[in-house]
């Protein structure tokens, strides 16, 4: 590893568990523990905690924050009531994706915006810039640290640790400031792997002690730390978006299938015009959910081919792919013409210069029952 990898206040705590670190975003994060498939298995039947603490943390406050923000994100923030949570993407110009994210409205005046990792300093720089004074804006991703907690028996944990009625009773995309382990913190009812459970933002000096407690309350509900390699398996199966796989730069956010995160009815913000033109126009791509009917794993930027006979011309490309490890098949994800796009079509993998036989189906592929 090399002295510019970042790291996490937990990063020794991962190596104490046998974590193996990997680079990702700049930072020295855990890929697995045990094994991907053994870490999946846990948050969709019991429950598993993640160190995302990489992910960047942004601050709108102010009377202006909100009318600030609504112009800059394409779901409608004017409308969120406080002490929600709303997923949305952030577009430039062209109506293309700089990135996807999540708002969070602790007030009527106070907003925290969750970014990736990657996109931090791009997100941080493109906030300052077009704040132009409408509110204070300010970057606290140095000082905060986030844990996932994520799972059927995500509520449970919490309630070992004597839980805010507040924080227990917080129902999907609902979030509070409030105290957990004598703790004081921001809880969300947020995640990225498809399962009930919690995001919880806390000080950089109270990481290691939350991490600690909600292990240590999650034993008899058998919780497992969980890495990198899982939280990406997860996602895909629940059909969520990875920036720079499904969406990114090039990408706008109709042709990736987040045509309900863009409210063009809720008044102008920035890259409405391009999508707004967009939208009048015929799709040249979209994005489709696959199984794959031969055998074989599609990974990223494999050729998606015309046809199974190994004689059709290239006409898109996997984004993502992977064994579905809770529902036993091979998964991705990809663009193709819109007349490739109905389920049930079938259509060609390119794998190490091979044409493996796929299928559209429906997603997500994954859906929790309650």
């Amino acid at each position: 590893m090399t002295d510019a990898l970042r790291r996490t206040p937990l990063y020794e705590r991962h190596c104490a568990l046998g974590a193996r670190m990997v680079p990702f975003a700049g930072w020295e994060m855990p890929v697995q523990y045990k094994g991907v498939t053994q870490e999946h298995a846990a948050v969709r039947t019991a429950v598993g905690l993640f160190d995302v603490s990489h992910m960047g943390e942004l601050y709108f406050e102010g009377p202006g924050a909100a009318a600030c923000l609504d112009s800059l994100v394409t779901n409608d923030i004017a409308k969120l009531a406080p002490g929600r949570a709303v997923y949305t993407v952030c577009c430039n110009e062209r109506g293309t994706i700089l990135d996807d994210l999540i708002v969070y409205r602790l007030s009527e005046t106070r907003f925290l915006v969750v970014c990736n990792a990657s996109n931090r300093d791009k997100m941080q720089a493109h906030f300052a810039s077009q704040v132009r004074g409408r509110c204070t804006f300010t970057d606290r991703s140095d000082e905060t640290a986030l844990l996932a907690l994520q799972g059927p028996k995500a509520a449970s944990v919490v309630r070992e640790l004597g839980g805010d009625p507040v924080l227990t009773s917080l129902t999907r995309m609902g979030v509070a400031q409030t105290t957990l382990a004598g703790i004081s913190l921001i809880a969300a009812r947020t995640g990225y792997t498809g399962e009930d459970g919690y995001e919880v933002f806390c000080a950089l000096s109270d990481a290691g002690t939350l991490w600690d407690r909600l292990l240590e309350a999650g034993k008899k509900h058998s919780i497992e730390p969980i890495g990198l390699g899982a939280r990406d398996t997860l996602r895909l199966e629940s059909r969520l978006s990875l920036y720079g796989h499904e969406i990114d730069e090039t990408t706008n956010p109709l042709e990736a299938g987040l045509g309900w995160v863009v409210k063009l009815d809720k008044g102008d913000f920035l890259g409405r015009a391009a999508l707004l033109a967009a939208k009048a126009q015929p799709a040249t791509r979209k994005l489709v959910g696959f199984e794959m009917v031969g055998r074989g794993i599609a990974r990223q930027g494999y050729p998606i081919v015309d046809g199974i006979d190994g004689k059709g011309a290239p006409v898109g490309v996997v984004t993502s792919g992977s064994p579905g490890l809770h529902i036993g098949k091979n998964i991705g994800l990809g663009y193709v013409p819109p007349k490739l796009s109905a389920l049930g079509t079938s259509i060609g993998i390119e794998i190490r210069g091979k044409v493996i036989e796929a299928r559209v189906c429906a997603t997500p592929f994954y859906k929790r029952s309650t």
